[in-house]
């Protein structure tokens, strides 16, 4: 198996904006199986914002974070210091350090879509889970995303984007796989369902844009695109300012829609 390569890094204009994550905003369709006492694993748990939410729904039963980054590990232990039943360790979705039939949930949000075997992990996360227990994916859909008023600069994102992720031997279309995946890891037990982020005011369209802008300059999207000679740093700038231009759109929406499964062990 290929090391994986993070599309997006851990620059902070890519952690700042996954800390205002919520289970309200990306998990909702997990919300109703969760019950106190529960013990729920989240992979790939960034900063730990959906990580702590779990832990108030469920305590006293106790939540694990993991993620391949130390230092995002540690961002999320500080950031919630104050959770008591949360714990962040560092973890490989590969090899989970875990038990067989440990967890009641195990959880992945937006972590799929950049792996090179997204079906081992979902086996992985199976074997984890206790019999009758619930493993939980939500991913994007890079190109069922849409956006107005119509931009190039745009347009050469995601074109950019897709060459990027898919030089990672990864899948940026990811939710309408999903299914797919998780039949062939071996669950037979599903529920399907879609969500959206969409970003339509003021405050949401500008914080969208100027994050991407910072991303498309600065984080691991710019490194890869640098080295692999996919872009010049004239063309990054470019890309940028497009996105800045669209923040300031005052009729500009862009939707991110999502596809989440629930799975039964």
């Amino acid at each position: 198996m290929s090391e994986d390569v993070y599309s997006h890094g851990h620059h902070p204009s890519v952690t700042n904006m996954h800390a205002t994550r919520t289970v309200q905003d990306s998990a909702a369709y997990l919300m109703p199986h969760l019950t106190p006492g529960m013990e729920v694993l989240d992979v790939g748990c960034g900063p730990g914002s959906i990580t702590a939410g779990f832990a108030a729904l469920v305590a006293p039963g106790t939540v694990t974070g993991i993620d391949r980054s130390a230092d995002v590990v540690a961002q999320a232990s500080a950031a919630n210091a104050s959770v008591r039943n949360a714990v962040f360790t560092e973890g490989n979705i590969y090899d989970l350090d875990f038990p067989d039939e440990t967890f009641d949930v195990v959880h992945a949000h937006q972590v799929l879509q950049h792996l090179t075997d997204p079906v081992a992990a979902l086996r992985e996360m199976r074997r984890v889970v206790r019999p009758g227990g619930v493993v939980a994916v939500r991913d994007a859909d890079f190109h069922a995303m849409t956006w107005f008023p119509s931009s190039p600069a745009l347009d050469e994102w995601m074109e950019l984007y897709q060459r990027i992720a898919r030089g990672n031997n990864a899948e940026p279309d990811a939710g309408r796989h999903l299914l797919s995946w998780i039949l062939e890891a071996g669950f037979t037990e599903t529920e399907v369902s879609t969500s959206s982020w969409i970003y339509a005011t003021e405050e949401r369209r500008r914080f969208h844009a100027e994050s991407w802008a910072e991303r498309v300059l600065h984080s691991g999207f710019a490194e890869q695109a640098l080295e692999r000679g996919l872009a010049e740093r004239k063309d990054l700038e470019r890309l940028a300012e497009g996105w800045r231009t669209w923040g300031t759109a005052p009729d500009g929406v862009f939707l991110l829609p999502s596809v989440e499964v629930l799975a039964r062990a």
